[in-house]
């Protein structure tokens, strides 16, 4: 391999470049294997449902996007266009729903700043299936060693890091698909430095999936100028006005985890990568869960409560402690909703958040009784940063709890199972694709790594549906 670095040289983006540059990929285990195409498949499904969102259709109709051809597919349509385009409004569709996979470690979505990029990718330089997921695992690996470099506080300052890292993420997955040399891979990390973007402020609106799509591209992008011999700044990271201190500052950083050899377990081992099983932001999902267990323990219906009282982690809180939603993408990020959801249907569906779901009388009504309190306030419980208590009383007077613990989407000893995700995959697509399709692409998912090439795949993913 060329421009090798030397064990000396500390610069860390040079550093990082040399371990993509490096990585064995017979080091990926049969466990990340098959997280790897767990994660894939679900982003895929979570892609076809999010194409007809008005976030990824007012994106199709920007003038340049509107009008452009090319060879990669956006997923669950018939249109074609550049590996820039696709990256970018399939970024859009994967994450419009707030379905996609996440991690505890990441503080946010690691498959969809790698999935749209890698397909796009495949279909204009007719890589394989095994290309994909060895790609795939670098970014993953990439993505989750800038979380350990900056969190918790770049999380909690209110960053986005599915964008602000996971920008890297797809930079890395990108230039081992395309097999970038060490210094033009340091050199498209360098680039996306300054492209890195993405603010908790625009949660609950189309803005925050256009965080995955404009990084998605905006990766894209500094590889294919790194490739070109475009230049940067390989001391970006640490510069003294670089990215660590200026999304961070000082003393909030620590470069160790981007340096040091990828010698452990990936993080593809972690047992908090977790598969969502509600379609809304993953911080409720503990809390869904409790209500849910409360709900079928107790044969309980929304007519016998009188109060509830959630408590979950304060970090889980300060995007979520929306008790009156009034548009769909707030209701995503409403612990109030979803629970009264989950307390009135004992479930929390895709069709819990069209149209006016949210407004319905016997919901407002559940609405004005839900209180959300943190863990540690005067009165409340204790909790980890991903456990749920709820506490509901009833008419009769019965005051009933649940407590759900550690619970990181379904993940850890609590793991979605393929059936599971075969289910999610089939109510994603309905509409979108024919059972047919669906059946067949699926499977073709699920085998990734001996696909040849993803043209079949690719076929079954166009729009054919109602």
């Amino acid at each position: 391999m060329d421009n090798l670095l030397n064990k000396e040289d500390t610069n860390v983006l040079k550093n990082l470049a040399d371990h993509i540059v490096r990585f064995d990929p017979t080091t990926i285990s049969d466990h990340a294997l098959h997280t790897v195409k767990m994660g894939i498949a679900d982003t895929i499904g979570v892609t076809l449902a999010g194409v007809n969102e008005a976030c990824a259709q007012i994106m199709m109709e920007v003038p340049g996007v509107a009008d452009a051809s090319g060879r990669c597919l956006i997923i669950g349509t018939k249109r074609k266009v550049s590996a820039l385009d696709a990256t970018l409004v399939n970024g859009i569709s994967s994450h419009a729903l707030d379905f996609d996979d996440f991690s505890d470690v990441l503080g946010g979505h690691q498959s969809v700043p790698l999935v749209p990029v890698l397909f796009a990718l495949a279909q204009e330089y007719r890589k394989t299936g095994w290309d994909i997921v060895n790609a795939y695992t670098v970014g993953f690996e990439v993505e989750h060693r800038f979380a350990m470099a900056v969190h918790p506080y770049h999380y909690d300052k209110g960053w986005h890091p599915t964008a602000t890292l996971g920008i890297f993420g797809t930079v890395a997955a990108a230039a081992r698909l395309l097999g970038l040399n060490q210094e033009k891979t340091a050199t498209a990390l360098a680039i996306a430095t300054s492209m890195a973007a993405g603010i908790k402020s625009n949660f609950g609106t189309m803005t925050k999936p256009l965080h995955v799509g404009h990084s998605g591209r905006s990766g894209l992008l500094a590889v294919l100028l790194a490739a070109r011999d475009f230049t940067a700044n390989h001391a970006s990271m640490e510069h003294h006005q670089g990215f660590f201190a200026l999304f961070n500052g000082e003393g909030n950083f620590s470069s160790d985890a981007l340096i040091e050899p990828w010698s452990g377990p990936l993080a593809l081992e972690f047992p908090t990568i977790g598969i969502k099983q509600f379609p809304c932001c993953g911080s409720t999902h503990q809390a869904i869960a409790a209500m849910i267990n409360l709900k079928r323990d107790n044969n309980l219906c929304a007519n016998d409560v009188v109060s509830v009282v959630v408590n979950t982690h304060p970090r889980r809180l300060l995007h979520t402690n929306n008790p009156y939603p009034n548009s769909v993408l707030e209701a995503k990020f409403s612990l109030q909703y979803t629970v009264a959801r989950a307390l009135t249907d004992g479930a929390v569906r895709l069709s819990d958040f069209k149209d006016d779901a949210f407004l319905q009388p016997n919901i407002k009504k559940l609405l004005e009784i839900i209180k959300a309190i943190p863990f540690g306030s005067k009165g409340a419980p204790e909790g980890e940063p991903w456990d749920a208590e709820i506490r509901v009383t009833t008419q009769d007077g019965r005051v009933l709890k649940n407590r759900v613990n550690n619970m990181v989407g379904r993940s850890g000893d609590n793991p979605m199972t393929i059936g599971e995700l075969k289910e999610k995959f089939v109510d994603c697509s309905y509409g979108v694709l024919t059972e047919v399709q669906s059946e067949a692409a699926f499977q073709q998912l699920m085998g990734l790594e001996n696909l040849p090439n993803i043209g079949p795949l690719m076929k079954n993913l166009e729009f054919r549906g109602a």
